[in-house]
């Protein structure tokens, strides 16, 4: 059984994805960002970067994980499961979630702050994160005209990226130009243990006013 300590962030929707696909027994234990509870003692022990994702294995000796690639390749591990042992394969795989964590992730989160939360709009600002995470769906586009995904086989990889590609809108990015980007991100999307995922927990309703929540968002 694995304790999952989540709320409803990208980063934490990819490791839902994975509890899902790999069929592995978890427990939601919800953090509650905007109450700070992410930054309390008893999680700062799992997590000392205070973030969530975070894991906490009860069959392995209530062994914790955290930062989201982390516990991808761990569940993989754990259940043989997305993540070859053949050094070729497995790195491909290692390369674009690596690529994701490294890129998209920060890239599109800072999209999604002065886009959205950041007190003041800086339009300078806005369009350097905006076009860069463009760049990076480039990046994706022209991998999977050639690939179904992004390794070739479905993996961790996809389930990495997912999630930050489902919040284009909320970036104020539109796919309509990535044809293959579009293409991967239905086909993903239509899979039975990502429809669950996505929405595990289920998604907690934005600020009707998203500027007024800066301070709360930003200390996340």
């Amino acid at each position: 059984m694995i304790d999952f300590y989540t709320w409803s962030t990208p980063n934490t929707r990819k490791i839902s994805i994975a509890l899902e696909e790999m069929n592995v027994p978890y427990e939601i234990k919800l953090v509650v960002l905007k109450d700070q509870q992410q930054k309390q003692p008893d999680f700062l022990k799992l997590n000392p970067n205070g973030r969530v994702p975070a894991i906490v294995d009860r069959d392995n000796g209530d062994f914790a994980v955290f930062e989201s690639g982390a516990i991808l390749v761990y569940l993989a591990e754990k259940t043989g499961l997305f993540l070859p042992k053949n050094t070729k394969d497995r790195s491909i795989i290692m390369q674009w979630l690596m690529w994701q964590m490294g890129g998209l992730g920060p890239m599109q989160g800072q999209a999604n702050v002065f886009y959205r939360y950041f007190p003041e709009r800086l339009p300078a600002v806005i369009s350097r994160y905006q076009n860069e995470t463009r760049r990076l769906y480039g990046v994706m586009d022209a991998r999977l005209a050639d690939e179904p995904y992004l390794a070739g086989e479905y993996s961790i990889a996809d389930m990495a990226c997912y999630p930050w590609v489902a919040q284009h809108d909320w970036s104020g990015i539109e796919l309509g130009d990535f044809e293959h980007l579009s293409r991967w991100f239905k086909d993903v999307g239509e899979r039975p243990a990502v429809k669950v995922g996505i929405i595990t927990p289920e998604p907690h309703k934005s600020p009707t006013k998203p500027r007024e929540s800066v301070k709360n968002f930003l200390m996340t």
